[in-house]
């Protein structure tokens, strides 16, 4: 490929990936205990979480295109720690909010180890560009190793070691953090799945739905007929008709590029610490990277999420990538994904009635959207006493007003500030 050129929009993921077969569309009619809408990490992890706790429980999976097509086989492949939104003044919900999260990271790690998956677990950076900032960084990494939280401060030659960006004041080192293939992920936990009962129909969206006593899902081909409806569906919620208030989504692109060996460094991942993040990850001699500037960010107008940002993005993104990777090689995939973003940056996990639902993950869905999957198994079962104290379940998600306001306010305050709309 020519430097310019574009691919179809598949993410390193998908196009590394080993050949696979997805399942057929729906035709005719189903009827099921609990119907999945979505085939990333938040339904096929809810769905195989429920058959460990109910193995007879009827489950239908509903996907749209194929398992991973958004977000789940679109990201940065970071599997982080901590949920944005959510602060760490108060000790106790700090060590609670890292105890959740790295038990999501475990869990997602053991399904990994068991199938054919690419991963890593060589910790993730937080890469600080101000000394100032980094003083402080410094400090707060005290005070959560006294919680007993297993990070450390890094700086000087031993940062460049780790992760090779040049021009950082110093950083952050989560030893828990890894990387992952949510593609390989999603294909492995596919025949699982079918092993355990679900029915899993690809090529399927879902045009309507119903809701009542019995919901009821149209799709072009057929028809579901479920007890209960989980929306994993996260940055195309709102197609449904779902949460149109409250969560936005928010394209991101990212490359890949690969890396010389030494090029890199020891840990798996990093983030900085601008408002438009940069991030990279790396895996299999390739670095993923995306991120960095309101270039390599958008929304569209009418919140559509389909193709690429085309090439003013994928020359943002390449120049901060040079800037933290003086002589990177030319990037061999380039993609756009759309991120479920909530305007306080926190997700929300929870029921109305016998409506669940699992969005708004902000950056960190690859942890958080595969936690939900337990968690929305715990709900359903009445087992979800151990997570109302998580102030991600059952949280309200605000309200972000609809076009042609939001575009305008989008456009307008990151053109201002270059950063991005937030509350709280």
């Amino acid at each position: 490929m020519r430097p310019g050129e574009f691919d179809d929009n598949i993410s390193y993921w998908a196009a590394t990936a080993p050949p696979d077969t997805p399942c057929a569309p729906l035709c005719g009619e189903v009827v099921a205990d609990v119907a999945i809408i979505g085939g990333g990490f938040t339904g096929t992890s809810t769905a195989r979480e429920l058959l460990v706790r109910r193995p007879a429980l009827g489950v239908v999976l509903l996907e749209a295109r194929t398992l991973g097509n958004g977000a789940s086989g679109r990201n940065g492949g970071q599997l982080l720690n901590w949920i944005n939104g959510i602060g760490s003044d108060d000790p106790l919900l700090t060590r609670r909010v890292w105890d959740a999260t790295s038990h999501g990271i475990e869990r997602v790690l053991e399904r990994a180890r068991a199938g054919n998956v690419r991963w890593s677990q060589r910790g993730a950076l937080e890469l600080y560009t101000d000394a100032r900032r980094a003083e402080r960084a410094h400090a707060h990494a005290d005070r959560l190793n006294a919680l007993g939280i297993p990070v450390r401060y890094v700086s000087g030659a031993e940062l460049h070691g780790l992760c090779g960006a040049e021009g950082v004041a110093g950083g952050v080192l989560d030893p828990t953090g890894g990387v992952l293939s949510g593609v390989d992920l999603l294909r492995a936990t596919r025949p699982e799945l079918i092993a355990g009962g679900a029915r899993i129909y690809e090529g399927t969206p879902v045009t309507r739905v119903h809701e009542g006593e019995l919901i009821t899902l149209d799709t072009p081909q057929g028809i579901v007929r479920a007890k209960a409806l989980v929306l994993a569906t996260n940055a195309y919620t709102h197609l449904l008709g779902y949460f149109r208030g409250g969560v936005f989504p928010l394209l991101s692109h990212v490359v890949s590029v690969p890396m010389a060996p030494g090029a890199w460094g020891r840990a798996g991942s990093f983030s900085d610490d601008m408002d438009r993040i940069s991030y990279g990850a790396h895996l299999d001699g390739h670095m993923v990277f995306g991120g960095g500037s309101n270039a390599s960010y958008a929304y569209r107008y009418g919140g559509r999420t389909g193709g690429d940002l085309g090439p003013a993005a994928d020359a943002a993104v390449r120049r901060k990538l040079g800037h933290y990777f003086p002589g990177a090689a030319e990037p061999s995939h380039r993609w756009t994904g759309a991120l479920g973003i909530t305007l306080s940056r926190r997700p929300s996990i929870g029921r109305r009635g016998n409506v669940y639902w699992g969005l708004g993950y902000s950056g960190h869905g690859v942890t958080l959207a595969n936690l939900a999957g337990e968690i929305l198994a715990d709900l359903y079962t009445g087992d979800g006493e151990k997570w109302v104290d998580l102030p991600i379940v059952g949280a309200p998600l605000g309200w972000i007003p609809p076009d042609p306001f939001r575009w305008v306010g989008y456009h307008a305050y990151t053109a201002m500030t270059g950063r991005s709309p937030r509350r709280g």
